[in-house]
């Protein structure tokens, strides 16, 4: 009823959880990704807005267009990794806050057809809504992604 994902859509956010990379090269490669588990993926986000670097993208494994055909358990394993992606942005990005992220519909500004939640490492005066974006290459995105995984990785062994 709410969905508006074109027949025969080709999901690169699927891509992503099938450990393939962007043909072209630009977008997720599967370096990029920093968590994965049964339920759920994790990866930087190749858009960088110029005072916000490494920013993350969760999505689901499974193809859920948008909020309102997530299922419950989704959402919590979601937000689960969401709260290790923060907590670990702090160690790894000596981030002063984080902020969340997600879009549904054409109007709500969602441009990929698979559920996704935004997070980001922010910083005093850092002007996330209003700066400039651009899409990053996959070498400026590696050392980030070092970073994180070993953040979550050591904030895994401590629980």
């Amino acid at each position: 009823m709410y969905n508006h994902e074109p027949t025969g859509y080709n999901c690169p956010f699927c891509r992503v959880v099938e450990g393939l990379g962007d043909s072209e090269g630009i977008y997720t490669q599967p370096e990029d990704v920093v968590y994965q588990d049964e339920m759920v993926t994790a990866f930087i986000n190749s858009r960088w807005w110029e005072n916000n670097p490494g920013a993350v993208v969760i999505i689901p494994n499974q193809h859920f267009e948008n909020i309102y055909d997530l299922p419950l358990d989704y959402a919590t394993a979601i937000h689960r990794l969401a709260r290790k992606v923060a907590l670990a942005f702090k160690t790894a990005y000596a981030c002063g806050g984080t902020s969340t992220r997600q879009h549904n519909e054409p109007a709500g500004y969602q441009e990929v057809w698979h559920y996704h939640l935004h997070i980001f490492p922010r910083y005093e005066g850092d002007n996330l809504y209003t700066s400039a974006h651009r899409l990053s290459k996959p070498a400026e995105r590696i050392p980030y992604a070092n970073k994180l995984r070993q953040a979550i990785a050591a904030q895994s062994a401590t629980l």
